[in-house]
């Protein structure tokens, strides 16, 4: 699908015929590099890189002149710093880029009521039912992205077309500050020749495995016979390449998508094999996700544990909870059971705690005797106090010490 470094930059004419393209994909480009780079003006034309500034750190995201150095995120930050030495490194300020993403949502929400959020700094909409007020598809692009710079002053590019595929293909296409309009006539001369790495579902093992068949662009694979395919790569896979290859997507934007899963996670400055010390991030790590958990009025009903160690080799176990909860203390003696059923382990470098199965609270009538009764009070305590006077005021003791550099999911 071309760099990610703005290189392969294509936008549409203003009178482009776009109303065969109602669904839209939005992106704000470079999300958490552009948030830091509002306070710091002077930085724009210069390789940005948003890490924690430690030995360990990997990147969380960078701008794009750093992008034409190579630089991407979750690379290490030793290793982008060699490929850009002169790179600025800035700290990363999740409560910042939450703040932004909440007002680009509310620019999405009154265009039309079909959004779908894909996650932080990215959406789907489907504007086929605002024509008569707002325009064409490609009006509305345009509107939302005067209207997010005008409330944010960020940028975004948009990606309008027929399917929910092509749209977010094009939004990539249209990257920095743009918008690509695919007419639907227009959609298989759009992707045909388009590398087969740009199809979804397609990863390295993939692709490796069309390129041994000669299958080099989108084209190649929309004139395989199906058969041929699902030989290759499975019924699914197979069928679902065939499809989109000829711009075929049934999916429809589906509005308030929930979250799956909550997750916290760190990477040490050097590896731990001290048991001590990772129960001690266990808890810690298990203690925001169940903040984030209560703000957002939610339970999380599996708990998942997860390892990187030395080699970079991850593994990930989880455990069902006889009921679902929103207590760090319950989360963390499950992560923490799920550490120690793993009995001597290498050097670890990272590790993290997930939630997932969400649901709303109070779905479940309380037993009539809880035992995490008095955890309870006690977080919810520790929430109020947080939101007077900082998330770090108050902690359980064995949490006063500095914590490695964190980043939540």
């Amino acid at each position: 699908m071309g760099k990610q470094d703005g290189s392969a930059r294509q936008v549409s004419a203003d009178t482009v015929d776009s109303w065969s393209a109602p669904i839209l994909h939005v992106d704000l480009d470079a999300f958490f590099a552009s948030v830091e780079l509002l306070e710091r003006p002077e930085l724009v034309d210069r390789p940005v890189v948003i890490a924690h500034n430690s030995a360990r750190s990997v990147v969380s995201a960078a701008n794009y002149p750093a992008r034409k150095f190579g630089v991407r995120s979750a690379m290490p930050l030793a290793q982008a710093l060699r490929r850009c030495p002169h790179a600025v490194v800035l700290e990363p300020h999740f409560e910042k880029y939450r703040h932004f993403s909440s007002i680009v949502m509310d620019v999405f929400d009154q265009m039309t009521p079909s959004v779908e959020r894909l996650g932080i700094d990215e959406a789907f909409l489907d504007v086929s039912g605002a024509g008569k007020v707002l325009g064409s598809p490609a009006d509305i692009a345009r509107l939302i992205r005067a209207r997010v710079r005008e409330e944010t002053g960020l940028a975004c590019s948009v990606g309008a077309a027929a399917t929910k595929f092509v749209a977010k293909l094009a939004s990539g296409r249209a990257k920095p500050d743009g918008v690509l309009v695919i007419p639907a006539e227009q959609t298989l001369s759009f992707l045909h020749p388009l590398p087969v790495s740009a199809l979804w579902g397609v990863g390295a093992a993939t692709e490796q495995a069309l390129t041994r068949r000669a299958l080099h662009t989108i084209g190649d694979i929309a004139v395989t016979p199906l058969d041929s395919l699902q030989r290759g790569l499975g019924d699914a896979l197979g069928l679902r390449l065939y499809e989109l290859s000829r711009g075929i997507d049934p999916r429809a934007v589906t509005p308030g998508r929930e979250e799956k899963s909550i997750s916290h996670e760190v990477t040490f400055e050097t590896d731990v094999v001290d048991d001590a010390i990772l129960h001690r991030e266990l808890l810690r790590l298990s203690n925001r996700v169940a903040v984030r958990l209560r703000s957002a009025g939610l339970t999380g009903g599996t708990i998942a544990l997860k390892l990187r160690y030395a080699d970079f080799t991850t593994l990930s176990r989880s455990r069902k909870l006889a009921e679902p909860t929103d207590l760090g203390r319950a989360i963390y003696a499950e992560a923490r059971s799920s550490l120690e059923a793993l009995g001597e382990h290498p050097p670890v470098r990272l590790i993290g705690v997930r939630a997932e199965q969400l649901a709303p609270a109070g779905g479940e009538a309380l037993a009539l005797w809880d035992e995490h009764d008095g955890w309870r009070e006690a977080e919810r305590t520790i929430d109020g106090v947080a939101q007077k006077f900082g998330r770090d005021t108050l902690r359980p003791a064995s949490l006063f010490s500095k914590a490695p550099p964190e980043r939540p999911a």
